[in-house]
């Protein structure tokens, strides 16, 4: 059965047949799904704006007398960073006696000998630091944590990645945010040591502000749930044990422990204008490779708690928006079946007229990747009301990265949808903070063997398509496929090549020990 299409604004007619029902129907399903979480970034966007007089910089209680307070570095290999850690760790302005730090080191090589003498050292001198170290990472970095509790003195656990270096005053700023007894956790914002190390750290950074400003931003000013990061933030004991405690089951322990405790009925406090610097991945497969890891761990986290989110008295709002939160990651399998579909759905809409091709694609193109546009200009804006407008220059380039991304993120979104499970991979940490500097850390390299080459083919596969539409001079869809085509040779060329400057100088090369495993095990 054959269905006329008729548009009065062009005297074109074409006739759907079932081969092309078949491509256009999922093809368009697909578009409309995106398109709602593009609409989303939008109403986040809003509300931030709406309900930003709804922060309060300052504690509104304070504590008559300082409790006490156990800091826990979760480290696994990490021997270049350690030092910088616990120097400035051990410079944080808060009583001695109220003070316990614990150094949580699950490593496999030197990083156990260099942990431990940093530790001893540190000790001698006077500050309650202490060393533990486990033979096996049962629970990978979960598992350290709740090792660590167990052991702990503190009524409230501070947390930092090996990356992550505080600034003196940073537990004083936030641990009288606890003097009200229904907070059970404040996370601080990330800033980045390497934020101008390449066009790669920006545009992570333009990522992660994204994230902290807007998402964070809107989440905690209109009473939604968020999450802790993972890092630079403190919990209250009681809540970790009210919301069930650490658990290994999901990537993101972070993400997953935070749901658990809020639905327990504590309060979460976000505080943006305590910065906390961190270190960004300089290579595309470290970056890749801490993706993954989140992609796989959000959905993992999804299957875990939503069941049990709709089966709560929550208000309907914080359901919809856990909805989001937690399934965001599904855009990257649903871009595979879009870009394995672009091109025949192109070829047979051409010969429907440009009009209708506009009409169409127009609204799904603002709603899904328009929006990504506004969303991290917005946040550059609040963070940066100055020089904000040199984002406007890294736009397509961070575009272009979230399409590169595809390949492996897929890989491990459908491998937590399929309940395939896999180890807690450390982003590598490499201590290179300035343009020019060397990385040490080159034996925390790891390298790709397909997911690049995949990238390079599907890059390639674009620009058929950017021939093609020029072919038919179809120009008003050839910038959206360029960025396809910058994406994938982007971050393939950029997995295969990173670190071969090194070898051909007679420098080190990816290490292939157990600090080093392959292949990855998340996502890539």
């Amino acid at each position: 059965m054959k269905i006329l299409l008729s548009d009065p604004f062009s005297t074109v007619r074409h006739y759907w047949n079932w081969f092309d029902a078949a491509l256009l129907i999922p093809y368009f399903i697909v578009m409309i799904v995106l398109a709602i979480y593009g609409v989303h970034r939008y109403t986040l966007c809003y509300l931030y704006f709406k309900y930003r007089k709804n922060y309060n910089p300052n504690p509104p209680k304070h504590f008559e007398e300082l409790p006490r307070v156990t800091i826990q570095l979760p480290i696994f290999n990490e021997q270049f960073v350690i030092d910088r850690l616990v120097e400035a760790i051990c410079a944080l302005d808060y009583p001695q006696d109220k003070l316990e730090i614990q150094v949580l080191d699950d490593s496999t090589d030197e990083t156990t000998e260099v942990a431990a003498g940093i530790v001893a050292r540190y000790a001698a001198l006077g500050h309650p630091i202490v060393y533990i170290h486990r033979t096996n990472r049962h629970g990978y970095k979960a598992g350290a944590l709740d090792a660590g509790l167990k052991v702990a003195s503190g009524e409230f656990i501070a947390i930092f990645d090996a990356d992550f270096v505080p600034p003196p005053d940073w537990l004083m700023k936030v641990i009288q945010h606890f003097a009200e007894p229904d907070v059970g956790m404040v996370q601080t914002r990330w800033t980045h040591l390497n934020r101008d190390y390449s066009l790669l750290t920006r545009i992570e950074a333009i990522l992660l502000d994204g994230h902290f400003i807007l998402e964070h931003g809107a989440r905690v000013r209109t009473g939604d749930f968020f999450n802790f990061n993972g890092t630079a933030g403190m919990w209250r004991r009681e809540a970790i044990s009210d919301g069930g405690g650490w658990q290994h089951d999901t990537l993101t322990e972070d993400t997953d422990l935070s749901y658990r405790s809020q639905m327990a009925g504590w309060r979460f406090k976000y505080l943006p204008h305590v910065e906390c610097p961190s270190e960004l991945p300089i290579e595309m497969t470290a970056f890749k490779t801490q993706q993954a890891r989140w992609a796989k761990g959000l959905i993992q986290t999804s299957i875990k708690m939503l069941p049990r989110i709709f089966k709560s008295d929550l208000p309907r709002r914080i359901k919809i928006e856990s909805v989001y939160h937690l399934t965001a990651n599904l855009s990257y399998p649903l871009m595979i079946i879009m870009t394995a579909l672009l091109i025949p759905a192109m070829i047979v809409r051409f010969y429907q007229g440009w009009f209708q091709m506009l009409l169409i694609d127009f609204p799904l193109f603002t709603a899904s990747s328009a929006s990504i546009a506004v969303f991290y200009l917005a946040s550059q804006r609040e963070i940066y009301p100055k020089t904000w407008k040199r984002t406007f220059l890294y736009l397509p380039f961070l575009m272009a990265l979230g399409i590169g991304l595809t390949v492996t993120n897929s890989k491990a979104v459908m491998e937590a949808l399929l309940g395939i499970k896999s180890a807690f991979v450390r982003t590598p940490k490499y201590r290179v903070a300035q343009k020019g500097e060397k990385s040490q850390a080159a034996k925390y390299r790891k390298r790709l063997i397909l997911a690049p080459w995949i990238e390079l083919f599907i890059g390639c596969y674009f620009l058929l398509a950017i021939i093609y539409t020029f072919t038919n001079h179809n120009y008003f869809t050839a910038p959206f496929l360029i960025l396809f085509v910058i994406g994938y040779w982007y971050t393939g060329l950029m997995s295969l090549l990173q670190g071969r400057f090194e070898r051909w100088r007679g420098g080190s090369t990816a290490d292939t020990d157990e600090s080093s495993p392959k292949p990855f095990p998340v996502g890539v």
